[in-house]
């Protein structure tokens, strides 16, 4: 008997043909059916021409289902993987501008230091941390600088992948992937 989660979130990748266009469709797709995506993270793949799309889902169990069927209807995503039951590692990109002056400086620097993030910025007026763990400990870390002052956040969204070997590099896959697009080459002999 399997238990439906309410209203958690999902981590879905997805990779697909790294052409012009394909963001759009798989945007739109979720537009159209209304699915809710907290964070969409595009990057190139291990494999030319292919890029991997990790999106997370809020929902149940139902609409994470619905949601990779309608991604595997789509002609340019090769695979879909739900990674929400898997063990995983999950990490998100995160640069925040926060207010500092010379008194509180020293304050954000030990704040940051305890979070492990880094300060790649200084300006008289304005520190740029950079700070890279789950959403969590972004989200502390946000909240903690928030008394100093926000002046701009930049999050990339969750990034993920199966510990160990993983499915990425198990060629037999039998949860609805398409085969590799074959390229013929035309000309002469």
């Amino acid at each position: 008997m399997t238990t439906t989660k309410l209203n958690s979130k999902h981590t879905i990748t997805a990779l697909v043909e790294d052409k012009p266009g394909v963001l759009n469709r798989v945007s739109s797709m979720f537009r159209r059916r209304g699915f809710n995506i907290s964070s969409l993270a595009v990057g190139r793949s291990e494999i030319p021409n292919l890029s991997r799309m990790t999106f997370v889902v809020e929902g149940d169990n139902k609409v994470v289902e619905q949601v990779t069927k309608h991604l595997h209807k789509l002609i340019d995503v090769v695979k879909v993987s739900d990674m929400s039951d898997e063990n995983t590692v999950e990490r998100e990109l995160a640069l925040i501008r926060v207010k500092a002056n010379l008194q509180s400086r020293s304050e954000i620097m030990q704040i940051v230091d305890i979070f492990r993030a880094n300060i790649v910025d200084v300006a008289p007026d304005n520190l740029i941390v950079e700070v890279v763990g789950d959403e969590d400990k972004i989200d502390s870390l946000q909240n903690l600088l928030r008394a100093f002052g926000l002046m701009e956040v930049m999050r990339t969204g969750t990034i993920a992948m199966s510990r160990g070997m993983g499915k990425a590099h198990d060629g037999n896959e039998s949860n609805g992937a398409r085969p590799k697009p074959v390229i013929m080459e035309t000309g002469s002999v």
